[in-house]
């Protein structure tokens, strides 16, 4: 049967679908914070009158006090010599001790409703701040997202050939990328994208839980709340870190390389991960860098989901004019000559060390597990 030749603009209008998907789901999230922040920006002005009333309040209730202790001192005295004073003088100092007594009182209630709500508006402040922290995340995220979509994926798609391998490689990426699209759509909708319609929610129950059971239970709900969003901020790192690490660029791979194994060791906590860095600690270029995190991720995923492993270590020699990287595992091995349906991952590799001008071997038994071995030369 002839090979068809793969349509590189079919691929390219599937990769734009992505990328126009996730743009609009980053405005939705803006959008979100925009409100969030309009609706922070009102409660610090009723705040800043709140606090305004209070300080008028207590100095309006310490003069009410004086007042009204001198009255009741005043009323004792007429009280002691009641026949030494008219009728109309005692009504009057008494009236004038009650009337102080009361506008006192009614100021005292005044005040402690005015701490409530000023109480009650500091933690709502904290709530939309926390959610306004987190729609700015999460839109620079999706940025990063739609970067990776822009960048790698057509990458891939130009250097696609026509053999039979590379055109499966090539509608397997297609598949690739609507479940990663799917993926990364449910655990952002299940995770943050869920947190920002419920933190509204949740900071009104915690609202009413402080009027019907008091403070006390209702610290527990912004407890809660904190949790749910620091549970979603952990998500939401690790999903980065699957993609492309944001300190990638800022500090370097081998910075990189440690991060992403302790937050994958984290993650799954039943495999022990090491990693071992022998040469120097100097930045490598760009391509090289995302290319060498990319294999390394690649080897370390395949290890993760098919080897059974217990431990996988990541050994990273920089050499003059080389790099040589090794990842093995004490897993069950496999054999790499079989051909799968599920090798796409070892193709894809296989892909990048061509372009790379490097060299790819594996040894793999189910007595010693499989090691993944990588020689990439540096180029001018």
């Amino acid at each position: 049967m002839a090979l068809r030749k793969l349509d590189i603009k079919a691929l390219d209008f599937i990769v734009e679908q992505m990328i126009e998907t996730v743009d609009k789901s980053k405005d939705e999230i803006f959008r979100i914070g925009e409100q969030c922040r309009q609706e922070h920006d009102s409660l610090i002005a009723e705040l800043k009158e709140i606090k305004e009333q209070v300080k008028h309040v207590i100095t309006e209730g310490d003069e009410l006090e004086i007042k009204a202790r001198l009255a009741r001192k005043r009323l004792s005295e007429v009280s002691k010599n009641f026949r030494a004073y008219s009728e109309k003088e005692v009504r009057e100092v008494y009236e004038n001790a009650h009337d102080l007594q009361t506008r006192h009182t009614i100021n005292n209630q005044f005040e402690k409703q005015l701490r409530l709500r000023r109480d009650d508006l500091e933690r709502r402040l904290l709530g939309l701040q926390e959610t306004i922290d987190r729609a700015e995340t999460l839109v620079s995220q999706i940025t990063i997202i739609s970067n990776y979509l822009v960048s790698d994926i057509k990458d891939i798609g130009e250097v696609l050939e026509d053999a039979k391998m590379k055109q499966d490689f090539g509608l397997r990426i297609i598949e690739a990328q609507e479940e990663e699209r799917k993926r990364i759509s449910r655990e952002i909708h299940d995770g943050p994208a869920q947190l920002l319609a419920n933190v509204l929610i949740r900071s009104d129950l915690a609202e009413k839980v402080h009027k019907e059971f008091g403070p006390e239970q209702s610290l527990l709900e912004i407890r809660s709340l904190k949790e749910m969003i620091r549970a979603a901020l952990y998500e939401v790192r690790r999903i980065i870190y699957d993609l492309r690490p944001m300190v990638l660029d800022d500090l370097g791979l081998i910075p990189t390389l440690k991060r992403y194994l302790a937050t994958i060791e984290e993650y799954n906590k039943v495999v022990k991960l090491d990693f071992v860095h022998i040469g120097e600690d100097k930045r490598l270029p760009s391509k090289y860098e995302v290319a060498l995190f990319r294999l390394i991720q690649e080897s370390v995923q395949n290890a993760l989901k098919h080897s059974k492993a217990s431990n996988i270590t990541v050994k990273f020699e920089r050499r003059h004019d080389s790099v040589f990287v090794i990842v093995k595992d004490n897993g069950i091995g496999f054999n790499p000559d079989e051909k799968r349906n599920d090798s796409f991952g070892l193709i894809g590799m296989k892909e990048r060390i061509v372009i790379l001008e490097g060299v790819l071997t594996i040894d793999s038994s189910p007595v010693t597990g499989t090691a993944i071995k990588m020689q990439i030369p540096l180029l001018d």
